[in-house]
């Protein structure tokens, strides 16, 4: 066992921290909730049956984890609304001109912004889907829900998070071109 669990440690721990992180927005927290996945998995390796993958199934130990804990907070979406520290994200262009990467950044921060109005099952489809880059079957099983489910929680987040761009674009002055979100 502790060699499967070093494994699967070593293999998603990233992921596991990225989308915890992405979820309660707040590092100390995301660490915390990382431990108990893992605290998890150790309870449960043994009933994993590999219906799924094993990085399917950590996502999903990863999402009771982080609705255990919005839970136990009281005032939980106040704590959403946290901003996120920008010195710790790097662009994934490799050789990206300084525009560019002045663009990248402002179109991030602006998804990111835009996620708090999105439900938290809308928030963890998002994620899932395109930071994590999982299929609709993966989200589906990680989720416990319907590819159907998914694919309609997808679709209004989607909806919702184009809106809420499109408005804080024309609030705040930018340059009004149609937002793209990609699909």
């Amino acid at each position: 066992m502790d060699s499967v669990f070093d494994e699967l440690y070593r293999k998603y721990h990233h992921d596991v921290f990225q989308f915890l992180f992405y979820m309660v927005k707040n590092k100390e927290l995301a660490e915390d909730l990382v431990q108990e996945v893992y605290i998890r998995v150790l309870k449960s390796y043994e009933r994993f049956e590999g219906k799924s993958s094993e990085k399917t199934w950590l996502f999903s130990i990863a999402r009771n984890v982080a609705i255990d804990s919005f839970r136990k907070q009281k005032g939980w979406k106040q704590r959403i609304l946290e901003k996120f520290d920008w010195t710790t994200q790097q662009v994934m262009d490799e050789y990206p001109i300084p525009e560019e990467i002045a663009i990248q950044k402002e179109e991030i921060q602006l998804i990111y912004q835009c996620l708090d109005h999105c439900t938290v099952d809308q928030r963890l489809v998002i994620v899932m889907r395109y930071m994590h880059e999982l299929t609709i079957t993966e989200t589906a099983e990680a989720l416990n829900w319907t590819e159907s489910k998914v694919k309609t929680t997808q679709h209004r987040a989607l909806k919702v998070l184009k809106g809420h761009m499109e408005d804080k674009r024309r609030k705040e002055g930018m340059d009004i071109e149609e937002v793209r979100v990609e699909r």
